[in-house]
């Protein structure tokens, strides 16, 4: 059994936050687990590269992105909805 959407991302962001997996709640926020707008940057990238994507993320305004970074949660939801828009 393959691992789930939520799990890579999960993965990816403890990687990019230096924690345990264990450690990323779905409600935390890159803030409150370290992740400052390089950490994001990359953690984007490896979002990219895991799924075979494309983010809609602009890293000089991520207000004005369409990818919701407000938490982890809203994270794993983004990449679901931008894999299963892929595979239609």
């Amino acid at each position: 059994m393959s691992e789930s959407v939520k799990d890579k991302v999960i993965q990816i962001i403890a990687e990019q936050a230096v924690l345990e997996v264990s450690d990323v709640q779905m409600d935390s926020t890159l803030e409150d687990l370290g992740i400052d707008s390089l950490g994001l940057v990359e953690s984007i990238f490896a979002i990219e590269e895991t799924f075979d994507i494309q983010v809609p993320f602009n890293a000089n305004d991520p207000s004005e992105s369409d990818f919701d970074i407000s938490s982890v949660a809203s994270i794993v939801a983004a990449v679901e909805g931008l894999v299963a828009e892929q595979q239609t």
